[in-house]
């Protein structure tokens, strides 16, 4: 019998349901000698949280993370919540012992999660951040092939994160569904929330990133409040940004992302191109990654465009038949399998708070150039 991992949940948002369809799936399509019990969920609302927890299979609930954390009977945090709770949340979960899991950004800025990365090493317990993305197969392959010297000594990389829903200067800020419009809560714009995702991946394929040089821009410069109709405020997040980057490995790097690219609703791509080969992904059609080999013959070069379905390929042998793809959902259930594992070997699973803080440091050299229009190198530990 798998050994029981009792999960407490703090909050019941988009994430929160993402991740509790993980926790309930995983051991139905994993062999692993853990099994995640959903035993409490949190939120500060008692009727909210009672029909998330009902509806989801949470056997009971709280209404102040403290006492989530206090609670013997709780082996893990995970933290589902806006980002300027992280810090706390996670700080006061690895003093008591708790394994901490935390949505992504790690946090507001590099200060912050520098501090989280420090506590949850100094308690010694089992920690990672959900960067979902990595765990799609068609960019876990991608690492393969980059890991297997198929692209060879890398050039170029250049990603794109672009959405649309902002636009309206109508839409209001803040609030329990806009708080990533709110300076305060979010700590950035674009920035922590798209391209966190688009600087994890990189550094995942290609290596740290060495210095940046970035552009913001904030379109709407005001927008009223969510929690108090007919108070206007000015906007602090930044609605757009593109940054050019040197990685350590002398390659060079473009980023953007926008919330404000009109028909983009999730356009989350990149493209490296080396020496022996290039690599494409498009996250709106995710089973799919596109490889370029420089070594084909030449009658037969050109892009190849491998449907990542079969058993083969990371994960797949979890899931169906080759040719039936699978979606958003399952890249969560992928890493909580790939933690779970990370626990019964040992080893951990990346990226944990120390990696995650690194995509902090390029986040917040962006942020520093935009403001001061110079290179920034990238800070370190």
């Amino acid at each position: 019998m798998p050994k029981p991992l009792n999960i407490g949940i703090i909050g019941y948002g988009f994430m929160g349901r993402a991740h509790s369809n993980a926790y309930r799936k995983v051991n139905q399509f994993f062999t692993l000698d853990t099994q995640p019990v959903l035993k409490a969920a949190c939120a500060r609302s008692e009727d909210t949280i009672r029909e998330f927890a009902d509806n989801w299979g949470w056997e009971s609930i709280e209404t102040d993370w403290r006492a989530l954390v206090a609670r013997d009977d709780i082996d893990a945090i995970d933290i589902c919540v806006p980002n300027n709770l992280h810090r706390e949340i996670a700080i006061a979960a690895a003093q008591a012992g708790k394994i901490v899991l935390c949505e992504k950004p790690l946090a507001r800025n590099a200060q912050e999660g520098l501090e989280m990365a420090q506590a949850v090493e100094a308690a010694g317990v089992a920690n990672m951040v959900w960067f979902n993305y990595r765990r799609i197969p068609a960019i876990s392959l991608a690492k393969q092939l980059v890991d297997e010297g198929r692209v060879g000594r890398c050039f170029h990389y250049r990603a794109e994160y672009l959405q649309d829903w902002t636009i309206s200067p109508e839409l209001p800020q803040g609030g329990e569904t806009l708080w990533r419009l709110d300076i305060d809560a979010a700590g950035s714009g674009v920035t922590g929330d798209l391209l966190a995702h688009s600087i994890d991946t990189a550094i995942w394929l290609n290596g740290p990133i060495a210095s940046v040089t970035a552009m913001t821009e904030t379109f709407i410069k005001e927008r009223e409040l969510q929690d108090e109709p007919g108070v206007v405020q000015p906007v602090g997040i930044d609605d757009a940004c593109a940054f050019l980057v040197r990685f350590a490995n002398g390659s060079m790097g473009t980023f953007e992302s926008t919330r404000y690219a009109r028909g983009r609703k999730n356009y989350n791509t990149f493209e490296m191109n080396g020496d022996a080969g290039s690599l494409s992904f498009d996250l709106e059609d995710a089973h799919r990654l596109q490889y370029f080999d420089d070594g084909d013959d030449d009658h037969v070069h050109g892009w190849r465009d491998v449907l990542v379905t079969d058993s083969e390929h990371p994960y797949m042998d979890h899931w169906w038949v080759p040719g039936c793809v699978i979606g958003y959902e399952h890249t969560f259930i992928h890493a909580l399998a790939d933690f779970l594992k990370g626990l019964e070997t040992g080893e951990g699973t990346q990226p944990d708070f120390r990696a995650a803080l690194q995509t902090q440091y390029v986040c917040d050299a962006v942020l520093e150039s935009a403001k001061t229009g110079r290179w920034v190198d990238v800070a370190g530990d």
